[in-house]
């Protein structure tokens, strides 16, 4: 029996998928990229920032713009020998392609791609303006990849209406879940000082961990906000706690906390950072505590993209989708600053980071078929 033919979205998948892009890294994604969009009618602008390689590339100068945005950069393979074939040879095996990238997310913007043929095809003078805002900096730092060509876009007046943004959103079918925001990440250092003794004359040390277990107490307590519509309440949580000298007869001089918080729209950074201090002051304790915006909460609420994208979904699959704001970071949070509307939607996200990753290769063309129709509620 001979093998079914792939089609344009599985071969894009499976050619992107091939080259070892691992973060920051675009191995010549990006060119491929341009070489299928520049004969399509896009002006096409690599934006490099210290060795990361960006991709502005936009057909039209009207209003409404509507953005595909996502990263050919992946996470590394992790062991090599631990995969069942390897993870830069993408392999079909029992109805799934596997290989690094297959849902984190390579698929997902060869679909993309496709989803643009195919639409451009049909709708040569489609409403509007049609981008793509492709970087190789999102699974690493993010801090020369989408930023930067948001920085870029808003210093020379380009706006953006719409941002459909590739991410792995399903949780176990395609188009069950769709994320229209994520919670802020902000993480802080916490140094308890105290003065390091012998355990056996305690009145000659102050040890760090009884004077700050109160404190750390009162933090794990705290009810930072109550979460809105779309957000539940925000979380702090301790990730790594150490004093101690590896000696069990010496009072430490130091403990030190690292935590994090996944905060939404109903707090702010400056706010969290202001209660954390108060409590640590309140205690008495001596402490410096370093912070580190690593990003802050966005929100679209049901609009025209959401609309759009949860009708596309229900037309090619049947599937009723629900939006939530779960998850990590995104480079949505970057997009948002200068968009009314981001919105993130893929296939699902099972498997991502993992050895191993996989797409089912039943979600291939239902995903660009879902983009397409995306862009025909929204331009056609």
């Amino acid at each position: 029996m001979s093998t079914p033919a792939k089609s344009r979205t599985h071969a894009l998948s499976e050619a992107l998928m091939a080259l070892s892009s691992i973060t920051p890294e675009d191995n010549g994604c990006q060119q491929r990229l341009i070489e299928l969009l520049s004969p399509l009618g896009f002006a096409c602008e690599t934006i490099e920032s210290n060795g990361v390689t960006n991709l502005w590339a936009r057909r039209g100068s009207d209003s409404p713009v509507f953005v595909f945005a996502g990263h050919t950069d992946v996470v590394p393979t992790g062991p090599a020998e631990q995969w069942a074939s390897k993870p830069f040879v993408p392999t079909v095996r029992d109805g799934k392609l596997y290989g690094r990238g297959a849902a984190d997310m390579k698929t997902s913007i060869a679909a993309m791609v496709v989803a643009v043929e195919e639409f451009t095809g049909a709708h040569p003078r489609h409403r509007g303006s049609i981008a793509f805002l492709i970087t190789s900096d999102e699974e690493g730092p993010a801090t020369d990849g989408t930023v930067i060509v948001c920085e870029r876009l808003r210093e020379r007046g380009e706006t953006i209406d719409f941002c459909l943004v590739g991410e792995p959103t399903s949780a176990h079918i395609l188009g069950d879940t769709i994320k229209n925001g994520r919670r802020g990440s902000l993480s802080g250092t916490l140094a308890v000082k105290g003065v390091q003794g012998h355990i056996a004359y305690p009145q000659l040390a102050r040890n760090p961990i009884h004077q700050g277990a109160a404190a750390l107490a009162e933090l794990v307590a705290e009810r930072w906000d109550e979460g809105n519509e779309y957000y539940l309440p925000t979380s702090w949580q301790m990730s790594n706690i150490h004093a101690g000298t590896g000696a069990g007869n010496v009072i430490p001089g130091l403990m030190t906390v690292a935590f994090n918080f996944r905060f939404s729209t109903a707090s702010t950074a400056d706010g969290l950072e202001a209660r954390v201090h108060a409590i640590l002051d309140k205690h008495g304790l001596d402490y410096t505590l370093d912070w580190t915006l690593n990003g802050l909460p966005f929100l679209t609420p049901r609009g025209q993209l959401s609309d759009a994208l949860a009708q596309a979904i229900a037309d090619e699959t049947g599937v009723h989708t629900e939006l939530s704001t779960t998850g990590g970071t995104s480079d949505g949070r970057f997009i948002a600053r200068i968009c009314p509307q981001v919105i993130e939607f893929g296939p699902p996200n099972a498997s991502i980071h993992k050895i191993d990753e996989h797409i089912e290769v039943r979600f291939i063309d239902p995903l660009k078929n879902i983009y397409r129709r995306t862009l025909e509620n929204l331009l056609a």
